[in-house]
């Protein structure tokens, strides 16, 4: 396994970049949206009816945390850019993120995950740069196994995996672990290995 970090990637269209503090701001924007919140912020539920913690003056010192650390080897988090030939605006514009976190003691396995703005969902954008990074975590970290999942309910997210060739391995029920989200929730299980990833990608070529 190579721990390289973050380095940039570049699709058709997007570029994904390892975070700065110059876009975090607008993430933790995008974070705060509701539809996008509800199936991704994991924080101290003690929080989530206090409105001044997650005012961007609170929340601040914690993005720099997370900057501080994203030239590390050891972290794979990319802010996700639109490239600004598809843009409305002349320059590149951040709509989401996408990750490969640590999945237990065994660091070959990683739990992958990624949000995008709303405004941008629907157009292939979390497919495009999901697929970048897992591409990225098979071929040059060279982990064995993505072990990850999203709540079942959670159609988009679920699409997204099956459209990346993961397999369905079950279903668990559990107390939701979203901040701004209360009660039980079936989450779908999926999992992906190097060599099945190989193997797929032999049978598109």
């Amino acid at each position: 396994m190579n721990l390289i970090g973050s380095k940039t990637i570049e699709t058709e269209r997007l570029i994904l970049k390892a975070s700065k503090m110059a876009e975090q701001k607008r993430l933790w924007e995008i974070l705060m949206i509701p539809e996008v919140n509800k199936w991704y912020l994991t924080s101290a539920k003690k929080h989530a009816h206090n409105p001044e913690h997650w005012t961007w003056e609170t929340q601040e010192k914690f993005y720099k945390y997370k900057v501080d650390s994203a030239d590390n080897n050891d972290v794979f988090v990319w802010s996700v850019f639109l490239k600004a030939e598809y843009t409305n605006s002349s320059h590149e514009e951040v709509i989401g993120q996408v990750s490969a976190q640590e999945n237990g003691e065994d660091i070959t396995i990683r739990d992958v995950g990624w949000f995008i703005d709303p405004i941008y969902q629907g157009k292939g954008y979390a497919t495009e740069a999901a697929k970048a990074m897992i591409d990225y975590m098979f071929k040059k970290v060279e982990v064995n196994k993505i072990s990850s999942g999203a709540v079942k309910d959670n159609i988009a997210s679920c699409k997204t995996f099956e459209k990346l060739g993961f397999i369905k391995i079950g279903e668990i029920i559990k107390e939701s672990p979203y901040t701004f989200y209360d009660g039980i929730l079936t989450f779908s299980k999926y999992g992906l290995t190097r060599e099945d990833y190989y193997n797929e990608n032999k049978k598109v070529q």
